[in-house]
């Protein structure tokens, strides 16, 4: 095979969340959402593949003091320079093609003083495009070129334990028919309706307060993020158990976010102390099925965890998110005693799939090892299907989902691309109460079918005429 990318350009639009998302140090009202085309010449035909993203501030850095627009503005930087990096570059196959971006764009954002996270999510936006079109070209879903090879997956560039195997000897057969939509339980979110202060109810007919998102999706599965303040998180988290215990599932289950607010172990430990000590939270975290990075990322990959998770036998299980940063990360993690990590696409993809072949390969070895789906506020018409068709060809069941409650479906995008989705996906998504597109969560899952069918979830290629070029962009809030 024979791949290299001949162009490409990258568009945006600016979003308004339909109600504030607090996320650990940020509330997100405003973000940009970007799109990304490339054509990509494979075997000597052309053939276009788009990904797409929220620029959402204060995750790949978390950084207090530094202004909201001036982290879009930077990742947008990141994205460019992947981009046009990208173009000209030519290899045998899309895997490295890939691995050769990886490199020089890691050598780039090391000589820039770029966190690894935020480089790397430049070279994961081309990585999506390029499977895309590379899909397209094979002519298959993104489940059937893993698993027959089209993409070139050499997993031995990534986890040398893996060296002598191939990821369909690791993955499922076939990918998930659905997935579990995982609510996330924002830090400002209202639990009920009176919770909900006059200026912040929102102008549409979609659930907003918990209670009514259970009712209205049936939700099963959540995400409850915490503070890092013992007293509001215990007080909140006594809160929630009873919300969820009373209008859940009876099968119901929970994540704990811990949002990177501990600086040390020890001060993780004596909260989750004092959670077994708390007589009303005690049944409820039978349901719990791990908790996400609950130390900042600056102390989470320290060799002393070592021994203080030794020290530690009959601690939860701990998964690491932010700090999966760089190829080696969750190897790094597990060392240490951590589960697993998280899969996100805007963390890689191939690191990703090659993370979850590890992750099998210690649990065929008796491990209790974890791969979980998680996202800030992914959202489509290409984004979240890409996402969810990764997710469901590595068998990442629970996968946390929130765009939906977060935006207003698609009433932002322009008219084409709203179209496409509901011609395309009508199993995933419907014509809400307000006229507009939005998820389509029944019983608390989303149907996967058109995203496994789709070559790389989406199935359309996105009119990008009415969104922004570059030069035109500004941020939507303070640079």
């Amino acid at each position: 095979m024979s791949v290299r990318i001949v162009e490409g350009e990258t568009r945006l639009i600016n979003l308004r969340t339909r109600m504030p998302f607090k996320y650990g140090i940020a509330t997100m009202t405003d973000v940009p959402y970007a799109f990304l085309r490339l054509a990509v010449e494979i075997d000597g035909t052309i053939h276009e593949g788009y990904s797409a993203d929220n620029l959402p501030p204060k995750w790949f850095t978390k950084i207090p003091e530094a202004p909201l627009g001036g982290e879009m503005a930077e990742m947008l930087r990141v994205i460019e320079h992947a981009r046009e990096t990208a173009i000209g570059l030519q290899a045998n196959t899309p895997f490295d093609l890939w691995l050769d971006l990886y490199q020089a764009q890691s050598t780039w954002g090391d000589s820039a003083n770029l966190a690894p996270l935020l480089s790397g999510f430049g070279t994961s936006m081309v990585e999506r495009a390029l499977i895309e079109a590379a899909c397209r070209a094979a002519n298959k879903p993104f489940a059937a070129a893993v698993r027959d090879q089209d993409l070139g997956i050499a997993m031995a560039a990534i986890q040398i334990q893996l060296a002598t195997t191939k990821p369909h000897e690791w993955l499922p057969g076939k990918p998930l028919q659905s997935i579990i939509a995982r609510h996330t339980v924002g830090l400002a979110d209202p639990l009920t309706p009176v919770d909900i202060p006059a200026d912040e109810a929102v102008a549409d007919q979609l659930p907003q307060a918990l209670t009514d998102c259970i009712t209205t999706y049936g939700l099963r599965h959540f995400k409850i993020k915490i503070n890092g303040q013992p007293d509001t998180d215990l007080a909140r988290l006594e809160t929630l158990a009873e919300i969820i215990t009373r209008h859940a599932p009876a099968d119901f289950a929970f994540t704990l976010d811990g949002n990177e607010q501990f600086k040390s172990i020890t001060d993780f430990q004596t909260f989750w102390a004092a959670i077994q000590d708390h007589d009303a939270l005690r049944p409820f975290f039978e349901r719990l099925l791990f908790i996400e990075q609950p130390l900042h990322r600056d102390v989470a990959l320290a060799d002393t965890l070592y021994d203080q998770f030794q020290a530690w036998p009959d601690r939860p299980p701990i998964i690491i998110d932010e700090s999966d940063a760089t190829l080696d990360s969750l190897n790094t993690a597990l060392r240490l005693g951590y589960a697993g990590t998280s899969h996100k696409n805007c963390k890689g993809i191939f690191k990703g799939l090659t993370n979850r072949c590890l992750i099998e390969q210690r649990r065929s070895e008796g491990e209790t090892t974890i791969m979980s789906g998680e996202d800030l506020c992914n959202v489509g018409p290409v984004a979240l299907l890409q996402d969810l068709a990764v997710c469901a060809a590595l068998g990442i069941e629970s996968v946390e989902r929130n765009g939906h409650h977060y935006h207003p479906g698609l009433s932002q995008l322009p008219r084409a691309m709203q179209t496409a989705a509901l011609d395309h996906h009508p199993d995933l998504y419907h014509t809400g109460p307000d006229g507009w597109p939005t998820l389509k969560i029944q019983d608390g899952r989303l149907d996967a079918t058109s995203i496994n069918q789709a070559p790389f979830g989406v199935g359309f290629a996105p009119d990008l005429g009415d969104l922004m070029s570059v030069p035109d962009w500004k941020p939507p809030v303070r640079p």
